[in-house]
């Protein structure tokens, strides 16, 4: 194989299997948002992406996509369960999202975390080429960027941390603490979300590791580690190119139609997890119409869920709580061909979700906690008319940049009724001046932006930002 001056480690590859119409299997590029952020700098230098292809059993040979190679790395039945399924999804992110529910621990978890995270830090140190970077991601692959020191000292290393990253009275409770520490500290930029959560990381380093730690450095033997906020961001450019189809806005006029021309709309987004706030914003919607504040007829409510993680029995459980909540609420409140919420369990591509965006009047984004929430950036991006009104969570990374936003405390029952109120009555002037503001933000602050502040830091000479550049 080829080497490399760019390798990207991430739990999945970028690309789908998908059925084509004669019923064979393709591999195509997929839509989401680091794939998206990554692109213009993958296609313009030599690189690999090093990632999971999402089956089981041995790792499938895959062609490159738009020039960047995939080299994928094989995990067992064992491995999904128990490193996916278990450490990452069952431990680290309920700890991670404020112990929303409850971490689980198991000592073998924590195994094949270790086993898993050996087997792509072996992946990169061989395709590497010498001084090359690599760029780790997420919280699935902790432990990475210090494995890949000890086997590659010469690579510039970078990890970024997608999901939020706990203060230390969260963090503490972790069995494996120190070695998660030490993971991340092998590489030579640790970048979050937001600077609380760089700050929570410098404080658990002095505390857990006794090493010399500010809120930017970080010192660890004889290096020195740099840490820093890169808030993500989405494609601009791509949204609003989307937005503006003659067939999205068709789409977005129909979504209306087929309510039945209500006078509001009110959309979420959603994966189905427990972080995002779900049930909380039913039983604020269904108080807010049994206190009559609310008419059905006049004022709908849609609620798309993606599935999520349905292997995991937390997933499981919140999936048949939300859906009997949705059903007491149309059954209490809805009318034959009036439901009070339209509930869709299923995943939606990227131009039914700009129609809905464009159709909605409210967007209603209330994690619980969320590093980021793409969903709220999307529906600013999508508003090309500068209509639409967001009420944002405070505890969305999001809200640190979208303050002219409607931002609430998604745990407070009444602040959530009254922000939806206040939303849903807004004089458009007002509307409109605080999505002009959100979107003049966007445009400063897009995918590309966020690809290229992270890669010059990482990157002093400035050789791989400098080609992030679009077509």
């Amino acid at each position: 194989m080829r080497q490399t001056s760019l390798v990207v480690v991430a739990n999945r590859l970028p690309v789908d299997d998908t059925v084509a119409p004669d019923g064979a299997c393709e591999w195509r590029r997929s839509p989401g948002g680091l794939v998206s952020a990554l692109h213009p700098i993958l296609h313009h230098t030599p690189a690999t992406w090093v990632g999971w292809a999402g089956g089981t059993g041995p790792a499938p040979s895959l062609p490159a996509v738009d020039g960047v190679r995939m080299h994928t790395v094989p995990l067992s039945a064992d491995d999904v369960r128990e490193h996916y399924e278990g450490f990452a999804n069952a431990t680290l992110w309920p700890l991670y999202h404020d112990a929303v529910e409850q971490p689980v621990y198991h000592r073998r978890w924590w195994e094949s975390y270790q086993r898993v995270n050996q087997r792509f830090a072996e992946a990169a140190a061989e395709i590497a080429e010498p001084g090359a970077v690599v760029w780790v991601q997420d919280y699935h692959l902790q432990l990475v960027p210090g494995m890949l020191r000890e086997l590659r000292p010469d690579l510039l290393i970078g990890f970024f941390l997608h999901v939020p990253f706990p203060p230390p009275e969260l963090f503490m409770q972790l069995p494996r603490r120190a070695e998660l520490l030490l993971g991340m500290l092998g590489a030579d930029l640790v970048g979050f979300q937001r600077a609380q959560a760089a700050h929570n990381f410098a404080q658990l380093c002095a505390k857990v590791l006794n090493v010399p730690a500010t809120d930017r450095r970080i010192a660890v033997e004889d290096r020195v580690v740099r840490i820093g906020a890169f808030p993500v961001s989405i494609d601009m450019a791509e949204m609003e190119q989307l937005a503006r189809r003659p067939d999205v806005v068709a789409r977005a006029r129909q979504f209306r139609a087929d309510l039945g021309e209500p006078q509001h709309m009110i959309l979420s987004v959603d994966r189905m997890d427990y972080t995002k706030g779900i049930e909380h914003r039913l039983k604020a919607y269904s108080e807010l119409i049994a206190d009559g504040h609310i008419k059905v007829r006049d004022t709908v409510m849609v609620q798309v869920v993606v599935p999520a993680r349905e292997r995991v029995e937390q997933y499981q459980v919140l999936r048949d709580r939300v859906e009997h909540k949705v059903g007491r609420i149309n059954g209490e409140f809805g009318r034959v061909g009036e439901p009070a919420i339209h509930y869709l369990n299923q995943p939606f591509d990227r131009a039914e979700l700009a129609a809905l965006y464009r159709a909605a009047d409210i967007m209603v984004v209330t994690p619980l906690r969320d590093g980021m929430n793409l969903v709220a950036k999307e529906y600013v991006a999508a508003r090309v008319d500068n209509g639409g009104a967001l009420v944002l969570s405070e505890f969305a990374g999001a809200a640190a940049e979208l303050t002219q936003a409607y931002l609430v405390n998604p745990h407070d029952l009444d602040g959530l009724k009254l922000t939806l109120m206040h939303a849903k009555e807004a004089a458009p002037s007002d509307v409109t001046a605080r999505m002009t503001a959100m979107r003049d933000h966007l445009r400063g602050h897009d995918i590309q932006a966020w690809a290229r502040s992270y890669l010059t830091a990482l990157d002093h000479t400035g050789s791989l930002a400098a080609r992030l550049t679009t077509d």
